[in-house]
């Protein structure tokens, strides 16, 4: 499979989106600052994707770099695919429109490449991102996906979004949306957690039959943000079959778990706010796992899950339970 920078996966709307992207999620202040950097000079490398989301509170900054690397003729705008999220505070249907405004505006853009259904938890709007009880549960509120989706094609139709997809769905959420009475555009792609220990095959399998890209986050599986991920999970660049395989390919851990994503046929989000590491995940192009090794990696028999967002668990949109 031959695969350099410039590939990418063509969509069922006829959009084109690349194989590898920069995470911006920034946990704190200093972050953003990092993000910044990172994103400047992760552009500048080469890379053409960047995943965004209101959540992160860096879209002000993710606009900026992009548009000094336009302005400075590093790329053109149809050169950049930047992916937004609609957070669940935004749900209902009369709100979503607001929220890509909102995020347009804070970005500085006309337009987004692709947005996506952030989680399928609807929350109860207002100021808070993650509203609560007294009890300290959250708040959810009564809209459906459908509705949240037909606002969705909306934007689309507007122009204010070149594509549409999901994030967190599993197969039953899918086919939700999938046989929606009036469907007008499928979704396109859907983010979910995906790396050798958390493979995804059932739903990677149910996704390339329905035209839909897998896309995969946290695809070094490590992330160590308490707010979000499970930090007493074994960290995934320390497994033994991916060491073993970097000494094989003189390659690292890291870009093994990265190439095992994309001959699978899913995009990868890496996330990295180092120049080191934003170099050396371009890198991933530069080496072909053969088929026994591809075997090898599929045999690793884990199921670990870093996001389980617990906090979530008693909606019935529920997914981190799944696989």
């Amino acid at each position: 499979m031959t695969l350099d920078k410039n590939s990418y996966l063509k969509m069922s709307d006829g959009n084109k989106i690349p194989l590898i992207g920069l995470g911006t999620y920034c946990p704190d202040e200093v972050q953003k600052s990092k993000c910044e950097e990172a994103i400047k000079v992760a552009i500048e490398l080469g890379f053409r994707l960047i995943d965004g989301a209101f959540i992160y509170g860096n879209e002000e900054e993710i606009g900026r770099v992009m548009n000094a690397k336009i302005a400075d003729g590093t790329v053109k705008r149809d050169e950049l695919f930047y992916t937004g999220k609609l957070w669940g505070t935004f749900h209902r249907p009369e709100l979503v429109r607001t929220s890509v405004e909102e995020s347009l505006k804070k970005l500085k853009l006309d337009y987004m490449d692709l947005f996506l259904i952030h989680m399928p938890f609807p929350l109860k709007p207002g100021a808070d991102p993650l509203p609560k009880d007294e009890s300290g549960k959250l708040v959810f509120d009564d809209v459906d996906l459908c509705q949240t989706w037909e606002a969705m094609e909306l934007c689309k139709d507007a122009g204010l979004v070149k594509s549409i997809g999901v994030s967190n769905f599993n197969q039953r959420l899918l086919e939700k949306i999938l046989n929606k009475p009036g469907l007008k555009y499928k979704p396109v792609l859907n983010q979910v957690e995906c790396h050798p220990y958390l493979k995804q095959a059932q739903l990677l399998s149910f996704c390339k039959s329905k035209d839909i890209v897998l896309e995969a986050f946290s695809a070094l599986g490590s992330q160590r943000d308490e707010a979000w991920m499970d930090t007493s999970t074994p960290v995934l660049r320390e497994e033994p079959v991916l060491v073993d395989l970097a000494k094989k390919h003189n390659q690292s851990p890291v870009l093994i778990a990265l190439r095992y994503q994309l001959q699978r046929g899913i995009v990868v989000l890496a996330k990295s706010f180092t120049q080191k590491h934003i170099k050396e995940n371009l890198q991933v192009f530069d080496f072909q796992l053969p088929e026994e090794d591809m075997k090898t990696l599929n045999g690793i028999k884990r199921n670990v899950r870093y996001m389980k967002l617990t906090g979530f668990a008693s909606h019935p949109n529920y997914t981190f339970g799944d696989e």
